[in-house]
């Protein structure tokens, strides 16, 4: 199967980018002091890959195209984000992004919003192109910090591609964090249970 395909099923997203969830209240005005930068994870920390070790790419500031599948920043506030990337020698990646709100409260609806984003990834995706075809599953909550949402969706297009992503939301006071993590092919080999230990070390790593 081509890169060439594999790109064309996962660019149905950014196509797929509608607003969803309601638009939240703007930030109050700057803070007093400036608050210590959420950590990230390390290469060590994502799901094992079989045959290939995890990269880490630096701490970078803003929103990766690689988040293009289901999220966007659309109908939020005007939040500073950074990322890091991580890749393997193989068909496989992930992502992690940060943003901290001005509270805990507007932190939660932010959550919410791209967990949001996240459940209803599927239908957006197959709503946008006729060639798609999606199934989302609800891997359920994480009891860590203010909690964490794991989700997943798998794409397959009718040229053939098939690829298969995890997704998770999860926050510490005011700061949320998503993690990402596709490759090509389905759920049957996606790490469920090792991304869920990705997610809680992440939460538990911002701080």
């Amino acid at each position: 199967m081509s890169m060439r395909i594999r790109t064309s099923a996962l660019t149905a997203l950014a196509v797929a980018a509608l607003a969803a969830g309601s638009v939240l209240t703007a930030p109050a005005a700057g803070a007093a002091t400036q608050p210590a930068a959420p950590k990230f994870l390390s290469a060590s920390q994502l799901p094992p890959h079989p045959s290939s070790s995890w990269t880490a790419g630096p701490v970078t500031e803003g929103v990766p195209a690689s988040l293009d599948l289901c999220f966007h920043t659309e109908n939020v506030p005007d939040y500073d984000y950074r990322h890091r990337e991580f890749r393997t020698d193989v068909d496989t990646g992930a992502v992690q992004l940060t943003v901290v709100a001005s509270t805990p409260a507007l932190a939660k609806g932010l959550a919410k919003h791209y967990d949001d984003l996240f459940r209803t990834c599927a239908d957006r995706l197959e709503e946008a192109s006729p060639d798609v075809d999606t199934e989302g599953r609800d891997f359920g909550t994480l009891p860590v910090e203010e909690g964490a949402h794991v989700r997943g969706v798998n794409i397959e297009t009718s040229g053939g591609a098939n690829d298969v992503a995890l997704m998770s939301v999860g926050r510490d006071g005011k700061t949320v964090t998503v993690v990402q993590w596709q490759q090509m092919g389905d759920f049957t080999g996606a790490p469920v249970a090792a991304f869920k230990k990705t997610t809680t070390t992440a939460v538990n790593k911002l701080y």
